[in-house]
């Protein structure tokens, strides 16, 4: 057994679904939202960085910027029809996750409608080259997604951590009620939420077209292995979707080279089942007892 090649592409895939992963938890810590517009926000930037390639230009810098901030758009534009005017009312939680499955299925259409069926390709954004370290040879496709993946992530933690409007965002995480007795705005908040989250699906778009192309309903799988990893993980624990992406990335890369790329998706949710009947709430997560009233 090759565990190198395992360890490798178990560590490109939790890397690209890890970032969908996070941006499920964080939205739902944050805001109360089970966010399945994902998979409109995937495909809508991988088609804004589409027509920056090919209108504008194909520099990757160009390229990876255009794919997050369509992310951040269409991340906005969500909080701006879902939550904003859904948050305070009953039900919002099955209100909220009806409301965006119906934005992923509509923006989707909409794409196909637009750009038409056929699936486009984005130019190679890291290059041709490789470099072999004790008879491993990565691909500088492989070494730039685990780059941009890390340096994503490490933003986010920073400026959540540092920043005002970051150390808000921490603050609803812990308990959303109490940051709105002290003064913290919910809409507001949501707004940098959502946007900031979208950016992490735009990367993930960007990095994953890599190995696949951009189509209308491209994001659907991602939005699927995204949402099973971060219940696998524990709904609102980052540190939990990290560990349930790594542990899921290495199920699909193993189920791929011995068994074949079909069942990738039966042996990823035998995975999450079985550790969900061994720890109902996920790996590290614990949903917040606000959450549960």
């Amino acid at each position: 057994m090759d565990l190198t090649f395992l360890i490798t592409n178990a560590v490109i895939v939790a890397c690209i679904y890890g970032l969908i992963a996070v941006a499920v938890s964080i939205t739902w810590s944050s805001l109360g939202l089970i966010n399945l517009g994902y998979g409109f926000v995937f495909s809508f930037a991988g088609y804004g960085a589409y027509l920056v390639s090919e209108r504008i230009s194909e520099h990757p810098v160009l390229v990876i910027a255009a794919a997050i901030l369509s992310g951040a758009l269409a991340g906005i534009l969500i909080c701006l029809v879902v939550f904003i005017p859904l948050h305070d009312k009953q039900n919002f939680t099955t209100r909220g996750m009806i409301a965006t499955l119906a934005i992923s299925l509509i923006g989707s259409q909409s794409l196909l409608m637009y750009f038409g069926p056929r699936a486009k390709a984005l130019p190679e954004l890291f290059g041709f080259w490789k470099v072999e370290i004790g008879g491993l040879v990565l691909t500088s496709d492989k070494i730039g997604i685990v780059v941009c993946s890390v340096i994503m992530l490490v933003g986010v933690v920073l400026w959540m951590r540092s920043s005002r409007r970051g150390l808000e965002i921490r603050a609803m995480m812990m308990n959303p009620h109490a940051a709105s007795i002290v003064g913290i705005g919910i809409r507001s908040t949501g707004i940098y939420v959502m946007a900031m989250t979208g950016a992490m699906a735009g990367l993930a778009a960007a990095l994953l077209s890599q190995t696949y192309y951009v189509s209308p309903f491209g994001g659907l799988t991602p939005l699927i292995k995204g949402v099973s990893i971060a219940l696998c993980g524990g709904l609102g624990s980052v540190q939990g979707a990290v560990i349930a992406a790594i542990i899921l990335g290495f199920t699909e890369a193993a189920t791929s080279r011995f068994l074949g790329g079909q069942y990738v998706l039966i042996t990823q949710f035998l995975v999450i089942i079985s550790i969900l009947i061994i720890r109902p709430r996920g790996i590290s997560g614990l949903l917040d007892k606000a959450r549960e009233q």
